[in-house]
């Protein structure tokens, strides 16, 4: 097991897919679901069966995502990484991956591509006015 499964706080071991991070949206939203609960967020929408929602979640337990905590003949799953400790490591590949690391050069290149508005700026500007206080 890796050391990030003794921090719960740091994110799964594993990736997470981009089906398995829709059902842990759902998770982070509501926390302690059966997969019928799940599966009534998600199944319509993505053309999903239980059975898919179930195989997601078993994978997600697997990668220590999610904890399963046995109600009757069901289970109730929860997750065991903050959305914001996930997002922050996926944010960190990313920047690294595509970017050298730089996260300068993600905004520039966001800037450059005209993806970013001017709403955008403006909001980047008052983050920095506030990290610079």
């Amino acid at each position: 097991m890796s050391a990030s499964h003794d921090n719960p706080e740091s994110g799964p071991g594993e990736r997470i897919t981009e089906a398995e991070h829709a059902v842990m949206e759902v998770l982070w939203d509501r926390p302690r679901q059966t997969a019928a609960e799940v599966c009534e967020d998600v199944c319509a929408a993505r053309g999903w069966s239980l059975a898919t929602v179930k195989t997601l979640l078993s994978r997600l337990v697997q990668k220590g995502a999610l904890a399963a905590e046995p109600d009757g003949r069901r289970f109730l799953y929860t997750p065991l990484i903050a959305r914001e400790a996930y997002v922050g490591g996926e944010s960190r590949r990313l920047v690294d991956r595509l970017f050298g690391g730089s996260a300068v050069s993600l905004v520039a290149h966001l800037a450059e591509s005209e993806a970013l508005t001017d709403a955008d700026l403006a909001e980047i500007e008052a983050l920095l006015k506030e990290l610079r206080a």
